[in-house]
């Protein structure tokens, strides 16, 4: 899993990624723990490049939603999206990440039809699953992706939901976004869309 990075704010009620230099930050999904609160700081979540580090809010403006800030040709260099059709086994995760103490729920097969550095876009029948369970952002679920070269694992968390088709071809369509992959994993996806980008042309949009 990634580790935590400190980083200070650059000005007054400013604050950026210490990687990518980004402003669009916001609250991590898993909170900080209590004694870091007390003095403000808090776990944050850079909605640009996925890097969690920790950072003061004294004025607790930050929320959990993910920030309106934003330059979308900025990011589209940083995480070029490439169309995708590879095997993924997705599971919700369930307890108290807080604590760490979590659980996986037994995977639903589906694809990755879309992937970048980034993010992630997932199709999958999810008849395991509540209707409601796919349809909450921020929702955390674990996900194995097998590359050509070898299976990368991630948590990643729901950015958008979508139902699509009908009758027994009805799929969830799932945007979601990197928030914790190993060092070996993101390597192992780096190549890969390195491999891509000399391959296949990437996907713009907005």
């Amino acid at each position: 899993m990634s580790s935590l990075t400190y980083c200070a704010p650059e000005a007054e009620n400013e604050m950026r990624c210490p990687r990518c230099n980004s402003p669009r930050i916001q609250l991590d999904y898993d909170d900080a723990v209590i004694v870091l609160r007390l003095v403000h700081l808090q776990k944050l979540l850079c909605n640009n490049c996925g890097l969690v580090f920790k950072g003061f809010d004294p004025l607790g403006k930050l929320r959990r939603a993910p920030s309106k800030h934003a330059n979308p040709v900025r990011i589209r260099r940083r995480g070029p999206r490439y169309d995708a059709h590879l095997p993924a086994a997705i599971s919700l995760i369930d307890g108290n990440v807080q604590t760490g103490k979590v659980f996986y729920s037994q995977p639903s097969r589906g694809h990755c039809e879309a992937i970048s550095k980034i993010g992630m876009g997932l199709s999958l029948v999810g008849t395991r699953f509540p209707e409601d369970a796919l349809s909450q952002p921020g929702r955390l679920l674990f996900v194995r992706v097998d590359l050509p070269e070898g299976a990368i694992q991630a948590v990643v968390a729901i950015v958008t939901h979508d139902r699509i088709g009908a009758g027994k071809k009805r799929r969830w369509f799932l945007g979601v976004k990197m928030h914790q992959i190993s060092e070996a994993d993101s390597d192992r996806l780096a190549a890969y869309l390195e491999t891509r980008d000399k391959t296949m042309p990437l996907v713009i949009s907005e």
